[in-house]
């Protein structure tokens, strides 16, 4: 089993940032991907981004591409979720995810592991 916790939502102004992180605890991360993904109010949770934990390839929504950037700390067994420029439209709650085995995934259902999320709000 993996835990996941994230931390570090909040109210930011349209084209600041915010640094989301995901600390994750109980089994070793090693052939992980670790996923970030947001749902919105009325819609359907979406894929932000993924890294792998091993290789540290990556993979980013289109939405995101160029504003997010994700990132590990072995050290911490934590990963990160930069986010600059952000829009209102970025408004969603962000959740950490954890897949067992080395290939990115961007669909919800290839993740094993859950956190409880944290809200991002960004005004306008």
């Amino acid at each position: 089993q993996v835990q996941l916790v994230e931390s570090g939502g909040g109210l930011v102004q349209a084209g600041g940032s915010l640094r989301l992180s995901c600390a994750a605890s109980g089994r070793t991360l090693s052939n992980h991907v670790m996923g970030w993904f947001r749902q919105a109010p009325g819609k359907e949770r979406e894929f932000v981004a993924a890294i792998s934990w091993r290789f540290g390839s990556t993979e980013y929504a289109d939405s995101v591409k160029g504003r997010f950037t994700i990132s590990r700390d072995y050290t911490k067994s934590t990963i990160y979720l930069r986010m600059n420029s952000l829009k209102p439209e970025d408004t969603a709650v962000y959740s950490c995810a954890a897949r067992d085995g080395p290939v990115i995934a961007n669909m919800e259902n290839g993740y094993d592991y859950w956190g409880q999320g944290t809200q991002v709000t960004v005004s306008s």
